[in-house]
């Protein structure tokens, strides 16, 4: 009597093409990302479209299409909105150049020199990264109005020039930590000293870290609107977010449309540095405490 071999079962996953669970896959991301992208296409859609029209629809295609938000919006302030946007750009890249600045200078001398009490310091560093920023707010905007600071950008940007921002230390110090000691003892060997060591053999090895931190930074200052609200007071001194804030009035009529067009317009510098910098950030971010 011959044995006849039995095949076993075909399990779901053999019965499925592999094209169409890809097909799945893709359809199920798509729906996703059409659902947490739903509102920034809203706020776009929106601005394009009527007054009348902006809250009683959901559809993002304008019926009625049109422009005036954005004309209303750049020059229906007191100061024309590309001044503010102005402020906001000037804002944003001095707070870049004083973190790349400060915080590489703190995280190189905490993972190549030795200070004394260097353990201390680096405790004390990671400790400011959970204090939150409101136990500090009164101490702080208090120095600033002796100093005479209050209405100026000076404290938005003097303190990034003194490393205030612990997790751009951190995250530098994390990078820093996996290039080779060998690269420093051999420039130290050429006559180099730590400075020059620091130039010309941990800067230019560090380009992720050093873009992750610069577009993060530009990101968190541009869209800060906590910080600018307490010390500017004049509006030819406001941010674009403070500018924002100025179209909607809670004791007289709201320009939605204006307020749509002009936060379209004030996501588009933080698109477009993303959209040039987006390799270098999932590198930095990717490669940061591995060795390498």
């Amino acid at each position: 009597m011959t044995e006849t071999a039995i095949a076993p079962p075909l399990t779901k996953e053999a019965t499925m093409p592999q094209g169409l669970k890809r097909a799945f896959a893709y359809a199920a991301l798509a729906a996703i990302s059409f659902v947490m992208l739903y509102p920034l296409l809203w706020m776009v859609s929106s601005s394009f479209k009527p007054e009348n029209e902006i809250f009683s629809t959901t559809s993002l295609i304008p019926e009625t299409f049109t422009t005036d938000a954005y004309a209303r919006g750049w020059n229906g302030l007191s100061v024309s909105f590309g001044w503010m946007f102005l402020n906001s750009a000037v804002v944003s890249v001095l707070a870049v150049a004083g973190n790349l600045i400060s915080c590489s200078m703190a995280a190189y001398a905490f993972t190549r020199l030795q200070f004394k009490g260097r353990k201390f310091w680096f405790a004390l560093m990671l400790g400011t990264m959970m204090l939150p920023q409101h136990a500090v707010l009164i101490p702080q905007y208090l120095m600033f109005l002796n100093f005479g600071w209050v209405n100026t950008i000076l404290p938005l940007v003097v303190p990034k020039f003194l490393a205030i921002d612990a997790f751009f230390i951190f995250l530098m110090i994390q990078f820093f930590r996996g290039i080779p000691r060998e690269l420093d003892e051999a420039a130290l060997m050429d006559g180099a000293g730590p400075l020059r060591i620091f130039l010309k053999v941990i800067l230019p090895l560090s380009t992720p870290v050093l873009a992750t931190a610069a577009v993060f930074s530009f990101i968190w200052t541009w869209d800060d609107f906590f910080a600018p609200l307490i010390y500017l007071n004049d509006i030819e001194k406001y941010t674009a977010q403070l500018g924002l804030r100025t179209f909607v009035d809670a004791t007289a009529q709201s320009d939605w449309g204006a307020l749509l067009a002009m936060s379209t317009l004030t996501v588009l510098p933080i698109f477009v540095l993303f959209v040039m910098f987006q390799r270098l950030l999932i590198e930095g971010v990717a490669t940061t405490g591995m060795k390498r």
